[in-house]
Parts: structure tokens; sequence; C-alpha cells
């Protein structure tokens, strides 16, 4: 295994594991280089220092959930209810849902992260407010929505104790039937 050149990308990759594993208390350069198998060195050869590694891990997150959520635009032609159906279940994709509770939770301690993760919560929230208004409620009331789903959204992830199953879906469907009711 440790043969293999790293790039900055396992680097990265190795950093999400322990993230979403264990939180950010065991991301440290001993438990990535034993995940990689490899020495300091090779950590050394890619980032100057555990705060450049960690600032690099949170923009290529920023980057991967941009990327994973850039097509919420692309859904204004999608009926408002699947619209909001396919956006909770974007949050909740079990190739990232641990990830995503564990840097809600880094962004609790580190302003950066929680910059980063407002940032793209903002992103998402102007998209579900412009379901909820698509869906024909008006100023305020799509607002409040919005809120409620957003908020109701990262409860889901983290009231579930393993990955999204189909009773979570059940309740994420239930729960946009009550909010969609006039």
């Amino acid at each position: 295994m440790g043969s293999r050149k790293r790039s900055a990308e396992d680097w990265i990759q190795a950093g999400y594991a322990i993230l979403a594993d264990e939180g950010i208390k065991a991301l440290k350069l001993d438990r990535l280089c034993a995940r990689l198998g490899v020495t300091k060195g090779s950590f050394y050869w890619h980032f100057t220092d555990m705060a450049a590694y960690r600032a690099a891990l949170v923009t290529a997150w920023a980057e991967l959930r941009d990327r994973d959520r850039s097509y919420f635009h692309d859904l204004n032609d999608v009926p408002p209810r699947k619209r909001l159906a396919t956006m909770m279940s974007a949050l909740l994709d079990p190739r990232q849902w641990n990830l995503e509770r564990a840097m809600r939770e880094w962004a609790r301690t580190d302003p950066v992260v929680a910059e980063s993760v407002h940032a793209a919560d903002l992103r998402v929230l102007a998209a579900v407010r412009q379901a909820f208004t698509d869906a024909g409620f008006a100023g305020g009331d799509a607002e409040l929505r919005a809120n409620a789903t957003f908020a109701a959204g990262i409860g889901f992830l983290h009231l579930s104790a393993g990955a999204p199953d189909e009773r979570l879906a059940a309740q994420r469907d239930r729960f946009l039937d009550l909010l969609l009711a006039r």
C-alpha cells in the first residue's frame, strides 16, 4: 500500500474518511499516515503543515458539496414537491451523510469551517425557498417553510443513528406533505 506515491487527493480522501468515522479530534498526522500506509514525508510533499492541510480539506469539501448540489438550479422545471424531495435526499446521500455531519460538528469550533458551511447552506436555502415560492407560497411563508425544511433536513441528518433508510425517507415525505399543505 505504501509503495504507491500518494497524491494530495489521496490525503484529502483519507481526511474525509477519518472525519466521517471518528470526527475532527481524530484528524491527526499519525492517523492519516497510518491510514495511507506512508511516512510523514509524503504528507509534507503536499502540505506545509496541518493548518494548510485542514484548509485544503475544507476547500475540497466545499467544492465537493457545491458540485454535488450544482444541479439544484437545473431542477427549476421539476414540480416543487419533487424538487424538495430531491434536495433533501441530496443532504442524506449515503456517500456523504457521515462527512456532512462531521463537517457541521467541526464548524462549531472553527470559524473558517463555519463560514464555508454557512456559505454552502445559503445557496441550498435559496434553492429550497425558490421551490416553496414556485409552489405558490409568498414571501414570508416561503421563507419560513424553507427555513423549517432546511432545519428539519439537518435534524434528520443528526438524528439518524446509521445510514439513511426507508423509515427516514417516509418521514421526509410526510414532512414535505405537511409543509406543502395549505
